[in-house]
């Protein structure tokens, strides 16, 4: 059998009561969506208890995070993020014509915000945080996140990255939505695809400052969310209670699955995550063979680490017999 641990995903399926939603958009596939998300974009505003006009939907938060380079970047502009991190940056940034500048990450997996703080000058319009953070899991604390947007020149936008932030658990988590109206330059991206299962049909959002949201949104592509991601959406919003008890449960497997890595071995710290971060000089190569040989796909830096997904009991369970004999 195999295990698909390598692109972050939900081991579950959408919710019965998002697939009969699902199956009812289907019927009525031959009618356009809407030409803008607006329904949605309500839904979600209210949702997230912030007002339509600080709220932009978009063909997942990669969507998002292209209109949002699309609106503010110009061709030879600088963009920094934290290396390692999610692989489409750099990607977007070739799309828009901008040059890429790659901070490494601290020793323990962190990002370094001093050091992304130094690189930005006055041709940089984009710096990217992501938390928590993807592949390492690490978080950007409440402290050292307002202390950094505090730092950064208006001038630019800081996209913070929050994919994965239903999994984050503990204190100092910051409270992003208090901290909008205090930075007009900030963006917050979040997504349907990871907690909620809905990784296929491509939903995200970001949440800012009316004014730099209304400046996105001329970059929105018309019909561009189709009506069964929608649809399979604002079920899940309805779903609430379902879902936080299926993200209870990949947290417990997440803590359960790192617990029985330290008993073999391996040093993996805590992580915020639905994956768990093996980094050298653990013997990861070796490692990602032994994965490959039980059956078990997961996303290998060579040199660097290993990203492995929480999956399903059985799949983790196959991790670790896989892992025992290596670390």
């Amino acid at each position: 059998m195999l295990h698909r641990l390598g692109l972050n995903e939900s081991p579950y399926p959408p919710l019965p009561s998002v697939r009969k939603a699902m199956r009812r958009a289907v019927a009525e596939a031959h009618r356009y969506p809407q030409f803008y998300p607006d329904d949605l974009t309500k839904r979600i505003a209210a949702w997230c208890q912030v007002p339509p006009d600080h709220v932009v939907v978009g063909n997942g938060s990669v969507g998002v995070a292209l209109q949002l380079l699309r609106t503010v970047v110009e061709r030879g502009d600088a963009m920094a993020y934290a290396w390692r991190t999610f692989d489409a940056y750099p990607l977007l940034a070739d799309m828009v014509g901008a040059r890429p500048v790659p901070v490494p990450l601290s020793p323990e997996g962190h990002q370094d915000l001093g050091a992304l703080l130094a690189v930005l000058d006055h041709r940089t319009r984009v710096v990217v945080l992501c938390s928590p953070h993807n592949p390492t899991g690490s978080l950007v604390t409440a402290d050292a996140l307002s202390a950094f947007l505090h730092q950064v020149p208006r001038h630019v936008t800081v996209l913070l990255d929050e994919a994965y932030v239903e999994f984050a658990r503990g204190t100092g988590l910051p409270d992003t939505s208090a901290l909008l109206g205090a930075h007009p330059n900030l963006l917050v991206l979040r997504t349907f695809s990871k907690a909620y299962g809905l990784a296929a049909l491509r939903v995200g959002y970001g949440l800012g400052d009316s004014g730099l949201v209304a400046r996105i949104r001329r970059n929105q592509l018309p019909f561009g969310i189709n009506a069964v991601a929608a649809a399979a959406v604002k079920a899940s919003l309805r779903a609430g209670s379902e879902l936080r008890s299926r993200v209870d449960t990949v947290v417990a497997e997440r803590e359960r699955l790192r617990h029985e890595l330290l008993g073999l071995g391996w040093h993996v710290r805590p992580g915020h995550a639905n994956s768990v971060w093996l980094a050298a000089p653990d013997p990861i190569d070796e490692g990602a063979a032994a994965l490959t040989d039980a059956g078990v796909q997961a996303r290998h830096y060579p040199g660097e680490g290993i990203r492995l997904t929480v999956g399903s009991r059985e799949a983790n369970d196959t991790v670790l017999a896989a892992l025992a004999g290596v670390g």
